[in-house]
């Protein structure tokens, strides 16, 4: 004789540590990282002989890398984000 299993007593469901919440937080966050190394991307010569100072520029020195310290702060908040939390 084959034994049924009881499909009520299987336990409690798993369940998944980020939701649907923190997920979207994290893509904010990836999308001011890819924003931040893009504008941060560029600015060289193709003559290694020629001074380019669009190197140097506010885009590339100061607004590029405040991007991707802001994207890294949303990204750990979004890990520590907790969705059941009710206020």
């Amino acid at each position: 004789m084959k034994k049924q299993r009881n499909h009520q007593n299987q336990g409690p469901k798993p369940e998944f540590i980020f939701q649907r919440k923190n997920y979207i937080v994290m893509a904010i966050g990836l999308a001011f990282l890819v924003l931040g190394f893009i504008l941060m991307s560029g600015g060289g010569s193709d003559d290694p002989n020629v001074f380019n100072p669009e190197m140097f520029n506010f885009r590339r020195i100061r607004l590029a890398p405040t991007l991707v310290l802001i994207g890294l702060g949303i990204q750990i908040y979004a890990i520590l984000l907790n969705p059941h939390k009710k206020n």
